[in-house]
């Protein structure tokens, strides 16, 4: 019954078998679920009248094709009951690591990151703003705000594309793979640079080392790791990641406290919550059901953390990268679920979150013309209309520019 319903008999059919392409008429009108399917005008009303069971695999398949664009049932991941598919991962096929299809994008996670590089805008235009009440901004050392969140959240982001990336530029062999990575995140560490010297040359604020630097060192330090098994991941992060406390409180803190993101040895703790992230990721995959029992865990064990060591972005503790990578977990939760009910196109987040990297250097050129000119009245003592009114313009330029790229089919991701 299977095989005759998705091969009809050329004989019955007028030779015409599925996948032929050609456009049949019923009645004198064109019948699209007919060439669909690749039957004759003449049979699709026998076909019509089939048993329930039949009718049911029919109207199955054409759900199927219309979501997958046509893929076969064997190409397609299964459904379970906890993933009420709308923003449904990619088929198998598509994830494995030998197949050369693209991995169609995953608008949950373009949505998040771009949430993210929002807030990664607003929050370094307001940080040096007087008037900005002090939870919307770092905290100097222990303690955790809503702008602390922001930047592992968004590592949190690159750790949930960074395994399948590897995996379709494994296909390529490893070598390639490999040296594509090092020359990535070795271009970060580059920009991060530049834009260090940028803001100690015209901006007055010392620095050698930034976000960029910091993610660069993290995606190093993760990719001779990222073939091990989700379990092995997560397991060495932790391993890093104590190593790290353990040198931190015996002879690093000094050091640490007087660098931005905590310098190069701080690099370790954000490889260790990138290298974890990817364990995550996987077990997101996996369904829904272990991701939500994984989130559990994450709160648990954050927890555990923060009894034991102080949170402080300064410092990157261990504590600091428990609860923040518990946060994350839990707000891409939130979106997946989101991402499940609404409509499945891109829209305005979407546009920010596929060029995150050019946004997020494009902002930082921007906000260097705000805060040069040596005026207090219109940065550092701007009153509350026109910090928002300076926001609200970047935000605009940054906004139009995503559009356009968008339009443009241009994609930079990280």
């Amino acid at each position: 019954m299977g095989s005759r319903f998705l091969h009809p008999d050329p004989r019955r059919s007028g030779g015409v078998t599925a996948g032929s392409g050609q456009q049949h008429r019923v009645r004198g009108r064109s019948c699209p679920r007919a060439s669909a399917l690749g039957v004759s005008a003449a049979q699709w009303p026998k076909l019509c009248a089939r048993p329930p069971r039949e009718k049911a695999l029919d109207t199955g398949l054409s759900t199927c094709r219309a979501r997958w664009g046509g893929g076969t049932v064997s190409g397609m991941r299964p459904g379970t009951r906890d993933e009420p598919g709308a923003d449904a991962r990619p088929p198998e096929a598509a994830r494995a690591p030998g197949n050369t299809a693209a991995e169609p994008r995953i608008l949950s996670i373009d949505r998040l990151r771009g949430v993210l590089v929002i807030l990664m805008v607003g929050g370094d235009h307001l940080a040096g703003v007087e008037v900005v009440p002090a939870f919307l901004k770092h905290a100097p050392d222990i303690g955790l705000t809503i702008a602390d969140t922001v930047a592992p959240a968004f590592v949190f982001v690159i750790g949930l594309n960074y395994g399948p990336s590897f995996a379709r530029r494994m296909r390529r062999g490893t070598a390639p793979a490999v040296r594509h990575f090092v020359v990535r995140y070795l271009a970060l560490i580059g920009i991060g640079a530049i834009i260090a010297a940028g803001a100690t040359t015209f901006a007055a604020q010392p620095t050698d080392w930034g976000v960029l630097q910091a993610i660069g060192v993290a995606g190093l330090i993760c990719l001779p790791a990222i073939r091990l098994p989700a379990w092995a991941r997560f397991g060495v992060g932790l391993l890093v990641l104590w190593g790290y406390q353990v040198a931190l409180d015996a002879f690093m803190l000094p050091s640490v406290l007087h660098s931005v993101q905590g310098g190069l040895f701080g690099a370790l703790s954000w490889g260790a919550l990138l290298l974890m992230s990817t364990a995550v990721a996987d077990v997101w995959r996996s369904g829904l059901r272990p991701y939500g029992i994984c989130c559990a865990l994450l709160v648990v064990a954050a927890t555990i953390a923060a009894v034991l060591v102080p949170v402080s972005k300064v410092r990157v503790s261990l504590s600091y990268v428990l609860v923040t990578l518990a946060i994350s977990a839990l707000v891409f939760l939130a979106f997946d679920l989101a991402s499940r009910v609404v409509a499945q196109r891109p829209g305005f987040f979407c546009w920010w979150g596929e060029n995150a990297l050019a946004l997020y250097v494009l902002h930082l050129v921007i906000l260097a013309i705000v805060v040069v000119p040596p005026v207090a009245w219109w940065y550092v003592g701007a009153p509350y209309w026109l910090a928002a009114a300076q926001l609200a313009v970047i935000l605009a330029v940054l906004s139009a520019v995503a559009w356009w790229a968008h339009r443009r089919g241009i994609r930079m991701d990280l």
